[in-house]
C-alpha cells in the first residue's frame, strides 16, 4: 500500500482552523484538543506532532487569525488599489462584515480580558487597523487631533455595531452604519462610494 505516516497525519492548519471554529463559536476555554479531535474525526494523537501542548495550538491560532485579519487583509487592499476612502472601506468589509472574521475578533477581544498575553497581541493588531484609518483620514483632515478621535470612532463603529442591539425607528441597521460612515470620513450624505 506504501502510505506513509506523514501523508495519513491530519494538516497542521486543519487543527488551527477548527480551534479558531471552535473559539468563534464557543470561547477558548471550548477550545480542547479532544473537541477538536472529535470535530475534525480524528484521534488527538496526530496532534501532538505540530504542537506540544494546548498553548502552542492556541498561539498558532492567534498567529493565523492576526495573519489573515491584519496582513491578508492589508494585502488584498493594496492589490486592489483605489484611494484611501477605498481602502479603508474595503478593510472593513473583509474583516467586520462577513461570518468568518468578524466572530473570531469578537471572541479573542472577549478571551483578551482575561489573559495579558492575548490582549498584547490584540493591542499590537488594532494598532495597525488604527494607523490604517489614520492614513486615510489624515488625507482630508489635518488636525492630528481629530483624526485620531474620527479614527477612534470609525474603529467603535466597526467593531460595536455588532455588540448593539438597538433598533433605529425609520432606519436599517445597514442605513444607520452607513450614515456613520459618511459622517466619520467627512462625505455627504449617500456618497455611492460606500
Amino acid at each position: 500500500m506504501g502510505h506513509t505516516m506523514g501523508a495519513l497525519r491530519t494538516p497542521r492548519g486543519t487543527w488551527v482552523e477548527e480551534g479558531l471554529r471552535v473559539l468563534a463559536e464557543g470561547g477558548v476555554d471550548a477550545v480542547r484538543v479532544e473537541v477538536l479531535a472529535k470535530r475534525i474525526g480524528v484521534t488527538k494523537g496526530g496532534f501532538y506532532g505540530y504542537f506540544t501542548d494546548r498553548g502552542a495550538l492556541l498561539t498558532g491560532m492567534l498567529d493565523a487569525w492576526e495573519r489573515e485579519c491584519v496582513d491578508d487583509v492589508l494585502d488584498r487592499i493594496d492589490q486592489e488599489g483605489g484611494d484611501a476612502l477605498d481602502k479603508v472601506r474595503l478593510a472593513g468589509r473583509l474583516t467586520f462584515s462577513g461570518d468568518r472574521l468578524l466572530p473570531i475578533d469578537l471572541a479573542v477581544r472577549d478571551w483578551a480580558r482575561r489573559d495579558q498575553a492575548v490582549a498584547e497581541r490584540l493591542r499590537r493588531v488594532d494598532n495597525r487597523r488604527m494607523q490604517l484609518l489614520r492614513d486615510t483620514i489624515s488625507t482630508f483632515c489635518s488636525d492630528p487631533y481629530e483624526v485620531e478621535a474620527r479614527a477612534l470612532l470609525a474603529f467603535c463603529a466597526a467593531i460595536g455595531s455588532h455588540l448593539v442591539a438597538a433598533d433605529h425607528p425609520g432606519h436599517t441597521r445597514a442605513q444607520v452604519i452607513a450614515r456613520a460612515g459618511d459622517l466619520i470620513l467627512d462625505r455627504p450624505p449617500g456618497d455611492p462610494g460606500y
